[in-house]
């Protein structure tokens, strides 16, 4: 983990806006006690959920996507660390480990590669050894048996959350082989075929590779869905979906109906929770609709995941606060410190 930056409690404390008669979650968040043995560090510690940021946008240009999903962390954090601390969320339930830092790999590739294509495949390229990092981290917070929480980046890093899961879930002995089950509230399945690594195809990669057993992807708009990838899921006995139609259009499920069928059909074993930004109506991210989930829903649907799953990892991706062709928001921070909230709370219910 050569490009992880691990936090102390002055970093946090930084970003935390004390005020007399309060108590904010950046006051009672824990921080690593000794990051050079991270996993004694994590065995020691009481906390149930690791927090950790990966802010690039490698894997979302690797696809063809508009840069920007790196700009989520700050802006969610400067949000959560200053939410109230009190009976609902303490705080202390929480570690917060750091974040990654692949910036000096993408300006490697901006300076060096010519070329779009060749650019393209330096990014998938560059994808693999996020993959590696990020892999290496997880496996260690699960083999704690601790529930990391990840966000910003690309959907490409579901991949190593997956495979680093599945590792350190076998390792800690909770699972008979190293597979977990996976659900994802997305606009897209992400689920494109082994064409070099990048955003749109961490599951193809997870379930060819041995450690995704079933996967059910929520909100997918018929219209993104390549007549191939609709094959290879239809005719999958271990994959299932929901289309955005199926419930918001023709009314077949209502949402949390939809949610509960996907919680139902992966309850056999740890289930990673996947949250893609881009399919929250009007939610600043690389793929951006008009016509999507409101936050209410997203809101609904981590906090009935975590009452009804036995949770390996959350993610929460692809979100921006700035796109690199200029658009901007000043929400995306503060909507998934919501998100990240109703999850918590959930879990500790």
């Amino acid at each position: 983990m050569q490009r992880f930056r691990f936090y102390n409690k002055e970093d946090v404390l930084t970003l935390t806006k004390i005020r007399r008669f309060e108590t904010k979650l950046g006051e009672r968040i824990q921080v690593i006690s000794n990051s050079a043995d991270l996993t004694a560090s994590l065995a020691a510690s009481n906390c149930k959920f690791v927090l950790l940021g990966i802010p690039e946008d490698i894997g979302v240009k690797a696809n063809y996507g508009i840069g920007g999903t790196d700009t989520s962390w700050f802006p969610f954090l400067n949000s959560f660390l200053n939410i109230q601390s009190n009976d609902f969320l303490d705080g202390e339930e929480l570690l917060l480990l750091g974040h990654f830092d692949f910036s000096d790999v993408e300006a490697l590739i901006e300076n060096t590669a010519h070329g779009y294509e060749e650019k393209t495949e330096a990014y998938r390229h560059a994808v693999t050894m996020i993959d590696e990092e990020v892999e290496t981290l997880v496996k260690q917070i699960t083999a704690a048996q601790k529930i990391p929480i990840a966000i910003g980046g690309g959907h490409n890093n579901a991949y190593p959350l997956i495979k680093g899961a599945a590792k350190g879930l076998y390792q800690a002995g909770a699972l008979p082989l190293a597979q977990i089950n996976c659900i994802n509230l997305d606009a897209h399945t992400d689920y494109r075929p082994m064409e070099g690594r990048h955003s749109g195809n961490a599951f193809r990669y997870a379930e060819e590779d041995g450690y995704l057993q079933k996967y059910c992807v929520l909100g997918v708009h018929e219209n993104f869905i390549p007549q191939n990838v609709w094959l290879d899921i239809a005719n999958n006995p271990f994959f299932d979906f929901i289309s955005y139609e199926d419930i918001f259009i023709h009314e077949k499920k209502n949402f949390i109906q939809a949610v509960a069928h996907a919680t139902g059909f992966t309850d056999d074993a740890f289930t990673g929770i996947e949250l893609d930004m881009d399919c929250i109506e009007h939610t600043l991210s690389s793929a951006i609709t008009p016509s999507g989930i409101t936050a209410l829903h997203a809101r609904q649907y981590l906090s009935f995941a975590a009452t009804d799953t036995k949770t390996a990892y959350l993610h929460i991706c692809e979100g921006a606060s700035f796109l690199t062709d200029g658009r901007k928001s000043d929400s995306v921070g503060k909507l998934i410190s919501y998100l990240v909230s109703d999850f918590v709370k959930g879990k500790m219910e």
